[in-house]
């Protein structure tokens, strides 16, 4: 299963006082994550709700935290397909404290993650277009060394 991997390093702006990550900008690291993996298989937002009129909304998250992130972290935010319908899709997120060498060390937090499509002028539910759907189900499928 393919795997997407997006570097993310921890700033001030990112903690609270006592310089841990605020927990929900765990939200905007998936979130950063899921617009740089579609960027990555051809799928600028921007041109879908510019040319299509549709746009990707968060349907559901559920989060886990399991430790946290601190000032100067480096962390490496995965994400995997694990289903996708005709108006929506789920991925699962998860946010690693690197070690010294860049490798994912540590899990900090886990998220499951549903996405529709929706009609960007009536935010109502949308098929997602046929060249998307194939696009997301060829890279879900590709072994992860080719990723």
């Amino acid at each position: 299963m393919a795997v997407f991997h997006w570097p993310v390093r921890v700033y001030w702006e990112d903690t609270d006082a006592g310089g841990i990550v605020y927990y929900a900008n765990y939200l905007k690291f998936f979130e950063r994550a899921r617009t740089e993996w579609l960027r990555s298989l051809g799928l600028a937002q921007s041109e879908l709700a510019a040319q299509a009129g549709l746009v990707f909304v968060v349907a559901e998250v559920n989060l886990r935290y399991a430790s946290p992130a601190k000032l100067d972290d480096v962390l490496h935010i995965q994400l995997r397909v694990s289903d996708i319908g005709t108006a929506s899709l789920s991925v699962i997120q998860q946010a690693w404290r690197c070690d010294a060498q860049g490798a994912p060390a540590q899990l900090l937090c886990e998220a499951t993650v549903r996405v529709g499509c929706v009609s960007a002028a009536a935010l109502r539910p949308a098929r997602i277009p046929k060249d998307v759907h194939e696009r997301v189900i060829r890279w879900a499928a590709a072994d992860a060394s080719t990723a």
